[in-house]
């Protein structure tokens, strides 16, 4: 009886096929389990929002005295870099989508600098402002909630630079691309928090 010769090829695509499903079920956890991280987050702040709120409405003198307000200059500028760095972000993916993966980084690099941008505004601003963590309940929270959000955002700029290092590793989105959308959905998270941020700490006059 005769047999049909059986190559390496025929072999292996089977075991290929398997394997590549196997790691998408893996990333597909992984990329649920961070969403859940990420609620989990949402949580945390909206806790932070929620006693700003209440702190602020039932205090009788909000402000440390001499204190006025916030500037909401500066402040504005770092806000605009940082909502537009969720559009470079968004480009960046665009052309990894595509396969240009030298654009990709070279937007996925700018989104990382303009987050830096926003660290280094916020630094500024706080050098230049009259009142510190103890000055007041008004200063504990300030610091509080603008501290915290800008450790997220430097999280998120070392998870970029990560996401940056491997795509030079050969073969690196041949089992699926889970950190790079991890990453992304942690940037836009962290660009939402901020704008509701903004609108309690700069905008809010009441």
């Amino acid at each position: 009886m005769s047999s049909t010769p059986v190559t390496p090829g025929d072999t292996a695509a089977p075991h290929a096929e398997s394997h590549g499903h196997g790691a998408g079920q893996h990333g597909n956890h992984n990329l649920t389990g961070f969403i859940i991280f990420l609620c989990s987050e949402s949580v945390i702040f909206l806790a932070f929002f929620s006693g700003y709120a209440l702190l602020r409405l039932s205090a009788i003198d909000w402000l440390p005295a001499g204190v006025e307000g916030l500037e909401w200059r500066l402040p504005l500028i770092n806000t605009v870099v940082l909502v537009s760095s969720s559009f470079t972000m968004v480009v960046a993916e665009h052309f990894k989508g595509k396969g240009k993966i030298w654009l990709f980084r070279g937007f996925w690099l700018l989104t990382m600098a303009m987050g830096a941008y926003f660290l280094y505004g916020q630094a500024v601003e706080w050098r230049g402002l009259s009142f510190g963590f103890t000055s007041g309940t008004f200063g504990g929270t300030f610091y509080l909630l603008t501290g915290f959000h800008g450790l997220h955002v430097l999280t998120g700029i070392l998870l970029m630079g990560l996401m940056l290092a491997k795509s030079f590793v050969p073969g690196n989105y041949d089992r699926g691309e889970e950190g790079v959308i991890a990453t992304s959905l942690f940037w836009h998270f962290v660009d939402v928090i901020w704008i509701i941020l903004f609108v309690l700490l700069y905008v809010w006059r009441a």
